[in-house]
């Protein structure tokens, strides 16, 4: 376990250089800061003399090693649109958006999960059709449509919850939900589809003709087997919530990174684009093999060497 641990981590090493490397260069090709950053009237010398300040006029590959020796030394730059370190602009909007993915996640799989036993359970019922129709229909619409959609009935028609922004758990109700619509119906159709295979296994039926309860054999013996590839698309969709929330966020003015990143990439900021990134790109490798661990745990024929 040790070794696979070191060899994933030195993998993880690799990926997060390649999104340092292509951020950079991608975000060099959107534009000029200094011309949102200066005045219409702003001349020439002005342009040049800002320029100068931020690094843009030497080479591009000057900048790039530039930029990696920074890197290496954990140093993210600082943000040229509000003067600070990127690192300290987002430690401030990180817990927010911790927060809202936290949120989403126990949303969806507080109902996911009893949706995919239920619908297994009741193969060929009305419930079964009824349920995965509704999942289907949730897994079809698109993030910032079911953010729009809440707002119109729960904020505007009825009144109940406010539109948007923080201050109360009112607040991250219905972002949470538009957020976590997407996992719902991807664990349950998954989780559905695992137990309804599991259910048909030998081993299932010997535990039936032992006399177990149903409840034991569901939630014992075939739940476990289930859980594997449950569980990885949940590590895998941590990355998609944490990119979900850019749009989820922008609907409903949560103060958190994916907003920071919207405004960053308005304004040009590359430094701060590249932090937002690189900063999501290592939570989801450490969350990936944090899932593969939890494979053994789960499962404990799964060896690694």
């Amino acid at each position: 376990m040790f070794l696979y641990i070191s060899r994933r981590l030195l993998y993880a090493i690799f990926v997060l250089f390649g999104v340092a490397t292509v951020v950079f260069f991608i975000a060099r090709i959107t534009g000029d800061p200094v011309s949102i950053m200066l005045p219409p009237d702003a001349t020439l010398e002005q342009e040049n003399q800002l320029r100068s300040s931020l690094g843009l006029d030497k080479p591009l590959i000057q900048q790039y090693v530039i930029f990696m020796g920074n890197l290496l030394q954990l140093d993210l730059g600082t943000s040229l649109r509000y003067g600070e370190s990127t690192l300290s602009l987002i430690s401030e909007r990180m817990p927010a958006t911790i927060q809202l993915g936290v949120a989403a996640m126990v949303f969806s799989l507080s109902i996911a999960v009893p949706a995919g036993i239920i619908t297994a359970i009741k193969r060929g019922k009305w419930l079964e059709k009824l349920v995965m129709s509704t999942v289907i229909f949730l897994q079809s619409v698109p993030v910032f449509w079911v953010g729009i959609l809440l707002v119109l009935i729960f904020s505007v028609t009825l009144g109940w919850l406010p539109t948007g922004g923080v201050g109360t758990a009112w607040h991250l109700i219905l972002p949470a939900i538009a957020l976590g619509t997407h996992l719902l119906a991807l664990v349950a159709r998954l989780l559905r589809a695992s137990l309804v295979e599991s259910l048909e296994s030998d081993y299932i039926r010997t535990a039936k003709a032992k006399g177990l309860l149903p409840k034991k054999v569901v939630g014992k013996h075939a739940m476990r087997n289930s859980l594997l590839p449950v569980v990885t698309i949940v590590g895998l969709e941590v990355g998609a919530l944490l990119g979900g929330s850019v749009v989820t966020e922008t609907v409903f003015a949560w103060p958190g990174v994916g907003q920071l990143l919207i405004l960053a990439i308005y304004n040009r900021d590359f430094p701060l684009v590249q932090a937002i990134i690189i900063i999501l790109a290592g939570i989801f490798v450490v969350v990936n093999l944090l899932v593969d661990i939890l494979y053994a745990v789960i499962d404990p024929r799964i060896k690694y060497s």
